[in-house]
């Protein structure tokens, strides 16, 4: 699932797209709708020539555009971004790639070489339980479990071209909230929970109540949990007044700066001039050096700070969520 264009609190839908595409090939998106499930009749943009309305499944197919290497979808005050591929080779070890960790509560990706565009001619199954492919194109799906616990999973796709196998691990992230609750001026732990994995992962936290508590160190921080048997992520908040509060988690992608760099160098021509010097210096500095994360990081949240909503937003922020 691809990086938003605005902050959480102003989704209307969301929209998950495969997270690469190929040029003049079909494929398939998803939407969801602010309850967290697949929303039917939504009208989704993709370019300037093409619009899509999902069905009764909440999905919708579409032919992708061959004008531009980044595809973005954009429908009910949201947007989503995804790579286009022209003419990718074929996997020659015909395998798939699925990250080693995945979430349990959201879509993954699980990407090859010989998927279908229809989403419903891709077979996925979860310890041998039916999952949900949300989003397809020949290159990736985006897959959510329909029933799984944290822990083990084994991955087997079918599709008419082929059957492959992969392993990872699903993993819950459960917030422990002080109780009782903080009194305002008090201080106190929030901590997330790991489940189904004991070693140190990268956690995004933030904070869904700005009004009535405050992250000490930022309403958005990347942790690294623990690790070990309780393996979890621990933060500092103060209560600013009564009222519930809460938090939201989730997994941080593993980073691909080939992705990130793409999707700087799609933006350069949309940013103001004053601005275009310094994307493009950031997606050169990954190419020249795609270890050195930080930097790019902490450069491009001072530039999405200042960012207003719209294409350039949308590809700043998933040249964000790569890193």
């Amino acid at each position: 699932m691809r990086a938003q264009s605005a902050p959480p609190s102003k989704w209307t839908v969301t929209i998950v797209l495969p997270s690469r595409v190929v040029a003049g090939r079909p494929a398939t998106l998803a939407v969801l709708g602010v309850d967290g499930r697949l929303a039917s009749d939504v009208t989704v943009e993709l370019g300037s020539d093409q619009r899509v309305t999902t069905d009764a499944t909440g999905r919708a197919s579409f032919t992708t555009p061959s004008g531009s290497g980044v595809l973005i979808a954009k429908g009910s005050g949201s947007s989503a971004a995804a790579l286009v591929d022209l003419n990718p080779p074929e996997n020659p070890k015909d395998a798939v790639w699925v990250p080693p960790v995945a979430p349990l509560h959201e879509p993954f990706s699980i990407c090859g070489s010989r998927f279908r565009g229809d989403a419903d001619a891709n077979h996925v199954r979860l310890n041998g339980e039916p999952a949900l492919v949300m989003a397809s194109s020949s290159e990736c799906l985006s897959v959510i479990p329909h029933s799984a616990v944290p822990g083990p999973a084994q991955i087997s796709v079918q599709t008419p071209s082929g059957q492959w196998t992969a392993q990872t691990a699903l993993v819950s992230l459960e917030p422990d909230l002080p109780n009782p609750a903080l009194l305002p001026g008090e201080k106190g732990r929030f901590i997330v929970n790991v489940n189904g994995w004991d070693r140190p992962l990268r956690v995004v936290v933030q904070n869904q109540t700005p009004g009535v508590v405050r992250f000490l160190k930022g309403d958005v921080q990347e942790l690294w949990s623990s690790g070990g048997a309780h393996n979890c992520a621990a933060l500092e908040a103060a209560a600013i007044r009564s009222g519930d509060f809460s938090l939201g988690a989730r997994l941080a992608p593993l980073p691909d700066e080939n992705a990130a760099r793409r999707y700087l160098e799609a933006a350069v021509s949309l940013a103001p001039t004053g601005e275009q010097r310094d994307i493009d210096r950031l997606a050169r500095q990954l190419e020249r050096s795609p270890g050195n994360r930080d930097g790019p990081r902490r450069e491009l949240d001072k530039i999405l700070a200042h960012t207003i909503e719209g294409d350039l937003r949308t590809l700043l922020a998933a040249a964000r969520t790569a890193l």
